[in-house]
């Protein structure tokens, strides 16, 4: 019995220490660089936010935050090389909707995007916007709606390929209209030929579609958050035109391996809490297009679950459900 006794209280107090050394490494870190990966390539809106932040953090943890591109898969290849790196704090993902709440439904990845990761925060909230050439004879939804139906021998859209957000958007949209479309997928964004007039319309990130609706080569007709936006004022929801409670978004976050201790979730949260609230970094975030958020980690967790929601009934809408 002693014995037990004595066996009992070992791995009692072992158990303790093991928790305080973690305690105390989450209270140490960061001792060396961070690793934020970043699931496309180089030189797109939410990769300038990447950097954006991670400077951000350099400056505030005293230590680098380096962003690393890892393209490939629509962003599942960064994903899973994530979710299998230790939960240290000194791997984390620049997630994107596409990785957490549509490519899971698709197709079948190695990861579990609600077992297998931490939300920490999400950084900022992402507009689509309904763009059409410049060419097109309409200037509302209402117009959209009545042009599409009016095709006879068919709709085509593009897209940034199948089962993108931009395809995803359309599809709700139509859907709600009661009609139907052929995507054109591109494995870019498919915005030059819409501005080229090849293709008359799609779905597009609104700081994505800025540019060219100001030099006039395409219309936005309506945007896809509930709320208008503050850098086209005039410009009207898709809910008010016609569509009530249409509200499609996607965002941008942080995301840690699952078991990152929480201190260090909580320190990251806060930081980027602070980061959405600096003037600097709130009109750099405008410029690109996007709303500043900077939630917290259980606050990002019920994003998620919605937009899984969300993304599945578009995804079985578009018949592309994983087998």
């Amino acid at each position: 019995m002693l014995n037990r006794r004595h066996l009992l209280a070992s791995l009692a107090l072992a158990s303790f220490a093991g928790s305080t050394v973690k305690v105390a490494a989450a209270a140490e870190w960061p001792q060396r660089s961070v690793r934020i990966f970043y699931p496309y390539a180089a030189g797109s809106t939410g990769d300038a936010t990447a950097r954006l932040i991670a400077a951000r953090f350099s400056n505030s943890f005293g230590q680098p935050f380096v962003v690393e591109n890892h393209a490939g898969a629509n962003g599942v290849i960064a994903t899973e090389a994530v979710a299998r790196s230790p939960a240290d704090g000194y791997t984390l993902l620049f997630a994107a909707t596409p990785q957490i709440a549509v490519a899971p439904a698709m197709m079948k990845v190695s990861y579990d995007a609600v077992k297998d990761f931490v939300p920490i925060s999400a950084i900022s909230s992402n507009r689509f916007a309904l763009v059409v050439n410049a060419k097109l004879p309409v200037k509302t939804v209402a117009e959209f709606i009545d042009y599409v139906r009016a095709q006879s021998t068919g709709f085509a859209y593009a897209d940034g390929g199948t089962g993108s957000l931009a395809h995803l958007n359309m599809v709700l949209l139509l859907d709600r209209a009661g009609l139907s479309a052929t995507h054109v997928s591109y494995k870019g964004n498919g915005l030059t030929d819409v501005v080229a007039g090849h293709l008359p319309a799609m779905f597009a990130l609104l700081g994505d579609a800025l540019p060219q609706a100001k030099n006039g080569s395409i219309r936005i007709l309506a945007v896809s958050s509930e709320q208008r936006s503050s850098l086209v004022p005039s410009v009207p929801t898709i809910a008010e035109s016609g569509f009530p409670g249409f509200n499609v978004t996607s965002w941008w976050g942080l995301m840690a391996p699952a078991h990152t201790p929480q201190p260090i979730v909580n320190r990251i949260a806060a930081e980027v809490a602070d980061a959405t609230r600096d003037p600097k970094i709130v009109a750099q975030l405008t410029n690109f297009g996007v709303d500043p958020l900077g939630n917290s980690s259980s606050e990002f967790a019920a994003m998620i679950a919605s937009d899984i929601k969300l993304w599945a009934e578009a995804i079985k809408l578009a018949g592309l459900q994983a087998n």
